[in-house]
């Protein structure tokens, strides 16, 4: 093979003759098929005398013979046509996109025209892009719903920054592993007299004596027994008087930290059970939330949540039982529960809400299991209809996939399931059938054994185009 170009855009074979000796018409007709979806020979007048497609896909094409091949593209697409039949490219091996109209639609082919030297026709070969269309689209409209995504995510997490940073009284998060302090606030800071950022880093244990730094260690283990541990007296590096550390944990992305209140007796330090600035973040969030106890009743419900259940106040949910609304009852709540009892933390759980008005959402959960003398479960809820709307629908009512079917578990009974099962078999055998006997509907109905009554019924069912199909 020569790896010269001679244009600057392909790479010829070095003996072509030798390659192609003995193909017949045939075998470039062949070759021809497999360079694109379309082959349309047109004569020296530009119109389209003849073509060759794929019948399934393309038939509508059959309506360009006799019509001047501009005609059959959209308006801004014919200078595209005349150049391409003028020859007016930068180089030989360019391809064109051009849209033809048909019922209403645009259909994007990508065109490349030969002339051969010794013949009067132009030999147009053309690759249908619907395909790629469809699936750009479908990139878009996942990229738009991952942006809005990203937005609301940045908004949250400035959000929690300045509340966290704006909160009179030091605080601070460690991590529980190796005691390394992640991030401290304002207060925190100004506590230890240093400047904004400079405790990120550190150990967690330098900030206190090292005459209590064993008391603390000891305390830490003890909280992550007993989280109703009372709080710590210590007293800080290089400061006099004794401070109070109240410690609790938490976990994110798999790991344990530690959320570290400091009594220095100068601010009002919140007890853990009424932290009003935790609460008005939870109260005032976007997504969801809800806390049960062992039994689910709900104990804590934001504003969000009641919205999502169509109560009429948070008031109105206490006490009931989340199974009311979350998926099949003690079925989903089951399996988050039993995941929950395992692994501490339930990430992106698919189910639905089923609000007070008999109507369902698409949501995700997010759950955490807060171990005390008796249990607590926190469950985040978020609706994600809106990210399904945006996505692509697939075409009828029907799953189109055993993923999809198996998806419906937990959502639906069984024999409806069944039912959904039979339906999706029945329809892709008929529209197999279909295809197979070109649209001849007494044809489809011997090879499925079925009468030709019995096949319009099922047509009719299945909403199948209309019962007047080749007999």
């Amino acid at each position: 093979m020569n790896l010269e170009s001679t244009n600057g855009d392909q790479i010829p074979f070095s003996d072509p003759e030798a390659m192609f000796e003995g193909f017949s018409k045939a075998d470039i007709l062949n070759l021809a098929y497999c360079a694109g979806d379309f082959m349309l020979a047109i004569d020296e007048n530009k119109i389209v005398r003849d073509i060759s497609v794929n019948v399934r896909d393309h038939a509508f094409a059959s309506q360009w013979i006799g019509q001047k091949w501009a005609d059959t593209v959209t308006v801004d697409s014919k200078a595209k046509i005349e150049q391409l039949l003028n020859g007016d490219q930068p180089s030989s091996n360019n391809w064109r996109q051009v849209n033809h109209s048909h019922d209403g639609d645009d259909i994007p082919v990508n065109y490349k025209v030969i002339k051969p030297e010794n013949s009067h026709w132009h030999i147009a070969i053309g690759r249908d892009l619907r395909s790629i269309s469809v699936l750009q689209q479908r990139l878009l409209k996942t990229q738009q719903s991952m942006e809005r995504d990203y937005l609301h995510l940045r908004q949250t997490e400035t959000r929690y920054r300045l509340l966290f940073d704006n909160i009179s009284y030091p605080v601070l998060i460690a991590d529980a592993e190796g005691h390394v302090i992640q991030q401290a606030n304002r207060a925190c800071h100004a506590l230890m007299g240093v400047a904004p950022g400079a405790l990120d880093g550190k150990a967690f244990s330098s900030l206190v004596d090292i005459e209590y730094r064993d008391a603390l260690l000891s305390y830490i283990a003890s909280v992550a027994v007993n989280s109703a541990i009372s709080p710590l007296s210590v007293r800080l590096a290089g400061r006099s008087g004794l401070v109070k550390l109240a410690a609790s944990t938490f976990r994110q992305s798999g790991k344990q930290y530690w959320l570290v209140n400091i009594d220095d007796g100068l601010h009002e330090v919140p007890g853990k059970q009424s932290d009003k600035y935790v609460l008005d973040v939870v109260e005032k969030m976007p997504d969801a939330f809800v806390l049960t106890d062992e039994k689910q009743s709900i104990i804590v419900a934001n504003r969000a949540f009641a919205e999502l259940v169509q109560a009429g106040s948070v008031e109105q949910l206490l006490g009931v039982s989340l199974n009311r609304f979350i998926g099949r009852p003690d079925v989903d709540l089951g399996l988050l529960k039993k995941q929950l009892k395992d692994h501490q933390n339930v990430r992106n759980f698919s189910s639905v809400v089923n609000d007070l008005n008999g109507g369902e959402e698409p949501v995700e959960i997010s759950a955490i299991l807060i171990e005390r003398e008796q249990p607590l479960f926190g469950y985040s809820v978020r609706g994600i209809g809106r990210r399904e709307r945006d996505l692509p629908q697939s075409t009828g009512n029907y799953p189109r996939s055993v993923e999809q079917l198996t998806e419906l578990v937990g959502r639906k009974p069984l024999k409806e399931i069944v039912r959904e099962s039979t339906d999706l078999i029945e329809r892709m055998c008929i529209e197999a059938a279909l295809v197979h006997t070109s649209d001849n509907r007494a044809s489809a109905a011997e090879i499925l054994g079925l009468s030709r009554q019995s096949l319009y019924s099922k047509l009719h069912r299945h909403g199948l185009g209309n019962l007047l199909g080749k007999d």
